[in-house]
């Protein structure tokens, strides 16, 4: 019979071990052992420096600057801030026409969308549409990312709408309403393009993925059940977003504030929106059907009810959007007082949501046509768009999943579609808005429903079940948050599991007790490894965490419990008590001053019971640290060893000697 890979792998891993000490024998026929050495110890300033760069620096963007002359200098200066300077030195033809029909293909499925998601902020059609005028041209100069379609979206429109909604009444003032919402916008860019320049990037890494798609699709589910009201044709609804609070108001209505018109117009044309979502799947070269599909329904459904005069028997339709491109808003920000306080927290939550669905889209989208994307370049590239967004009447902009996706495979290839999609929604505003004012909403709430229905992953969720139950409780937590009490509360759950994960695995870090496989010097995890024997006399411990002071305690008192419990065991089997207890300290990236405190009295504990203390393999950083300490005269300088293969096989030794 053959053998897989895994065997071959595993046969060789144990040649290798068998000749690991044949090359080292001495006159006496017993194997000698290197020496754990004290490699030279780094100045602190260096020290310091090489950490904070590898934390903020880690892409070292400095690198392409060093010898070259100043105006070299310059030139990469500014193509590290405008990115267009470099692709377009080699831009032609042939890029151009693949921008131009992604432009135009994702122009087609942003407008319909635009006018969809300024009313899940409680704005007027037209800001959606100024959101994908200018942000687009910001990015289209200082992004790097080649794929990505920006513009609203679902979950940003919803969260700041909610937001916003709880501090300003939109019905009653919705003059100081947008003020707060432009606001927000500008703290949500300052927010966006402090963390790119501050190079903290790796903070929005802290919400897990199992708690991302906790929230994006309880999110979604939200985002659906507040289209019911233009989807029924419900005039009086509810202005909370719970499930509870929706389904209440719904079948509250169902007698008197449902109209069969205009259920039959937004069934009607979700069915379509569908079937061209699926015939797209199915057919990735017919992804232009699902592109142009709301756009054809919106254009079909205005021209029926333009001709049936539906809006005359109760059928809502979108009224007047205001013609001409987007109006200054400067003067609606506010940067000092309250109203301040208020936007600048819903714009750092927004901001920081924004950049996470952003980011993941352009990651995603470059790893596919495998380019690099830095990602502090993305985050000043989107601070500063929505910066200038907030003073040019828009709300917060990122990136697009579904408009992404359709770029991508229409064939862009720059940032340039950006600029086309921008120049299309720029006509728009200018001479199609007015052919907009027989739109019925229901054709809206259809084209919402059918655009979010995407960001529910059931799939992620089952897989996530299958790898981490904890990751399951994040993702659950967060959506039942979202659906059940309101988006904000959702992502602080969200917020709050991931820190919680992060603490726990910090201060509760795994251990495990190694075994020797048979015919090797290798030692594994006896719970993974079935075959593998424990030593008689002997306990190995391996410690699967860097020992802070966090976590220290926890670890001495399980290394302790773990002695315990192999002794009792020994005990009830009239078996050999041990002698040695032997710590593999591989994975033990770093220790701290609490740590070794917490080493120190291990040994005290262990020098009682008559057990010695052995450590292996110890780290550069960590060997340094035990030896600042003086430890290894608490323990013996010979009670270091490189693996737990020479510290087992030297006791046996001193054993046998006596």
């Amino acid at each position: 019979m053959g053998h897989s890979v895994s065997d071959e792998v595993e046969a060789r891993e144990l040649e290798i071990s068998s000749h690991q000490f044949s090359h080292h024998v001495p006159d006496d026929g017993l194997p000698s052992f290197h020496k754990v050495r004290l490699p030279p110890r780094q100045k602190l300033y260096k020290e310091l420096t090489s950490t904070l760069k590898e934390t903020f620096f880690a892409a070292d963007p400095l690198r392409s600057f060093k010898d070259q002359p100043k105006s070299t200098k310059l030139i990469l200066s500014l193509q590290a801030l405008f990115p267009i300077l470099e692709w377009g030195r080699h831009y032609n033809l042939k890029k151009f026409r693949g921008d131009l029909l992604a432009g135009l293909t994702i122009a087609s499925l942003c407008i319909p969308q635009d006018i969809g998601y300024a009313k899940l902020a409680n704005l007027d059609p037209q800001y959606g549409l100024y959101s994908s005028f200018v942000p687009p041209l910001i990015y289209a100069l200082m992004g790097s990312s080649r794929d990505i379609a920006i513009g609203p979206v679902a979950v940003v429109s919803l969260l700041i709408g909610t937001l916003a909604q709880g501090q300003v009444d939109s019905t009653k003032n919705m003059e100081e309403y947008r003020s707060l919402v432009f606001t927000a916008t500008f703290f949500a860019g300052i927010t966006q393009a402090a963390l790119g320049l501050l190079r903290l990037g790796f903070l929005i890494d802290f919400l897990s993925h199992a708690a991302i798609v906790g929230f994006m699709s309880g999110t979604a589910i939200t985002i659906a059940l507040q289209q019911l009201k233009g989807f029924l044709g419900i005039k009086n609804f509810t202005k909370k977003t719970d499930i509870v609070s929706v389904m209440h108001s719904v079948w509250g209505s169902v007698h008197h504030g449902w109209n069969w018109q205009t259920i039959l117009i937004g069934s009607a044309f979700l069915v379509f929106l569908l079937s061209a979502k699926y015939f797209s799947k199915k057919r990735k070269n017919l992804f232009w059907v699902f592109a142009i599909a709301p756009l054809t329904s919106v254009i079909l459904s205005t021209f029926l009810v333009y001709i049936t005069h539906a809006d005359k028997h109760g059928v809502q339709i979108v009224k007047d959007i205001k013609k001409g491109i987007n109006p200054s808003s400067f003067h609606h920000i506010h940067f000092t007082g309250e109203f301040a306080a208020k936007g600048f927290r819903i714009g750092a939550v927004a901001g920081m949501i924004a950049l996470t669905e952003a980011t993941a889209i352009g990651r995603t989208f470059a790893s596919m046509k495998d380019y690099q994307l830095d990602g502090n370049k993305e985050m000043v590239a989107l601070g500063v768009m929505n910066v200038a967004g907030s003073m040019t009447s828009c709300y917060v902009a990122t990136g697009s999943f579904s408009r992404s996706a359709v770029n991508y495979m229409a064939g862009c290839h720059t940032a340039a579609s950006n600029i086309v999609m921008s120049g299309v929604v720029l006509l728009t505003l200018e001479l199609i808005t007015p052919l907009f004012k027989y739109t019925p909403n229901a054709i809206l709430s259809s084209i919402i429903i059918s655009a979010v229905i995407g960001l529910i992953d059931y799939e992620a969720a089952i897989l996530i079940w299958k790898i981490d139950k904890l990751d399951f409780l994040a993702c659950m937590g967060a959506f039942f948050g979202v659906i059940f009490v309101s988006v904000e509360i959702g992502l602080l759950i969200a917020v709050a599991i991931s820190f919680a994960k992060i603490l726990l695995q910090v201060t509760r870090p795994r251990t495990a007790i190694l075994g020797n496989l048979p015919r090797t010097t290798i030692y594994r995890n006896i719970e993974q490894y079935p075959d593998a024997r424990k030593v008689p006399g002997m306990l190995i411990v391996r410690v699967d965490s860097a020992i802070y002071f966090s976590n220290s305690n926890y670890v001495r008192e399980r290394i302790l419990r773990c002695l315990t419990d192999e002794e009792e065991q020994l005990k009830a089997n009239d078996q050999p008590k041990i002698k040695f207890l032997i710590v593999e300290m591989s994975p033990v990236t770093n220790i701290d001053t609490s740590g070794i405190h917490a080493l120190e009295e291990l040994c005290r504990s262990l020098q009682k019971r008559g057990v010695q203390l052995l450590l292996a393999n110890p780290g550069q950083v960590v060997i340094h640290k035990l030896h600042a300490s003086k430890f290894p005269d608490l323990i013996g300088h010979d009670s270091i060893f490189l693996t737990v293969g020479d510290a087992v096989l030297t006791m046996k030794r001193k054993e046998e000697e006596v």
